[in-house]
């Protein structure tokens, strides 16, 4: 475990370092240059807020094998007199979604009407913020300022925008050979997210999800990763100075990686699904808060990530994980959650997969762990080590 660690899932901390600053400054000169465009947006218009937030395994420490991946939301400003209304979307999608309505300031309703018409969809005789109306405003507003971004970072890099009908725009960043020492090209996901206070925010749910009519486009999917962020600076506290937490966190996504490179459809794809980054992130959490913290020093590395392996196993046995914030008041005080979370109804992250389905993943995960050796040994040679896809 320790050499299939070292040699293939830990990141250098210089190229990770290099390849973070290096985003940074892309994104930086992206979003500014998107702002300006949208700085007489108008009362009836979406604009840029001017920021963005880091978030995803790269910047919690837990990435694996190449930093060439990274995830970045891109907050929206909504017209002033507007402000967001969450609510949870019972019965229209999947567990977890929510519907966005908008409030008037001041009880000016009439001036809700023409934005309405160019980004709202009307469910159940009322009208809601549209996801994919957003989408597609933010992937053409970011492609239209390229240019200006392009001709700026010619000498540092050359950078292009790719979008796929329903997915956030992915920006790609091929540095020049003379610019940086760490010659990676990277994809960025631009997320596109509504701010709703206390760092909540509103994303695009992704189309894999199933879709609930009337209006799917109408759904949105409640990101919280800035209380990840968070809990997990908490425990880095709370925990030895020699934890191996993530390191397990790691490992295992390795050898989940491993052991789909050996299954066939239709499972291969479902394997990856159920057993999701966030799942496995989701799990570690539940573990940790168990406690004692002390036991995941470093020396103890097998036994805290077999106690994981065989926690998630009894998940897909029992088919139950619930989402860590939504609902979870029994959360450390030492991890403030606004009330919007505290009071929302919980969900179960398995619940779109059937009895079998996760049966089969139960029984492949403990398999995956009991032949961990020979499935390093098996898929480590160069013909098995596929480059990292795309976000």
């Amino acid at each position: 475990l320790e050499s299939f660690y070292a040699r293939q899932l830990r990141l250098s901390p210089h190229v990770l370092g290099h390849s973070k600053a290096h985003v940074g400054r892309v994104v930086a000169e992206l979003v500014r240059a998107a702002k300006a465009q949208g700085l007489q947006p108008g009362p009836l218009a979406l604009s840029l807020r001017g920021d963005f937030v880091r978030v995803g395994s790269a910047y919690e420490q837990h990435k694996v094998r190449s930093p060439d991946c990274f995830d970045i939301l891109v907050p929206l400003r909504l017209p002033a007199h507007l402000e967001p209304r969450p609510r949870s979307a019972d019965g229209l999608g999947p567990r977890g979604a929510f519907l966005c309505g908008l409030r008037a300031r001041a009880g000016r309703p009439r001036r809700c009407r023409p934005f309405a018409e160019g980004f709202c969809v009307e469910l159940r005789g009322r009208s809601h913020l549209s996801s994919g109306l957003v989408l597609r405003w933010f992937q053409g507003h970011l492609q239209r300022c390229l240019g200006a971004v392009r001709y700026r970072l010619q000498e540092r890099c050359r950078v292009s925008l790719s979008a796929c009908p329903g997915r956030p725009p992915t920006l790609h960043i091929v540095p020049c050979s003379d610019y940086v020492c760490c010659h990676i090209s990277m994809a960025v996901r631009l997320i596109p997210a509504i701010p709703l206070g206390d760092a909540l925010y509103l994303t695009a749910l992704p189309p894999e999800g199933p879709q609930g009519p009337p209006a799917p486009e109408a759904l949105w999917g409640l990101n919280a990763s800035r209380q990840e962020q968070r809990l997990l600076s908490w425990l880095k506290e709370q925990a030895p100075a020699s934890s191996c937490h993530l390191k397990c966190l790691q490992i295992l996504k390795g050898l989940r990686d491993l052991r789909g490179q050996g299954l066939e459809e239709p499972f291969c794809s479902q394997w990856g699904r159920v057993l999701s980054s966030y799942v496995l992130k989701t799990a570690l959490f539940s573990l940790l808060l168990r406690g004692p913290l002390e036991a995941w020093d470093e020396r103890f590395l097998v036994e805290r990530l077999e106690d994981l392996v065989l926690y998630l196993r009894d998940c897909l046995r029992k088919q139950v994980l619930m989402h860590f914030f939504l609902g979870n008041a029994s959360l450390p005080e030492a991890v403030a959650l606004p009330r919007f979370l505290k009071e929302a109804a919980p969900v179960n992250l398995l619940a779109a997969f059937d009895g079998p389905t996760l049966d089969l993943a139960a029984f492949q995960l403990i398999n995956t762990w009991i032949q961990a050796p020979h499935l390093i040994r098996m898929y480590s040679s160069p013909r098995y080590l596929r480059p990292v896809p795309a976000p």
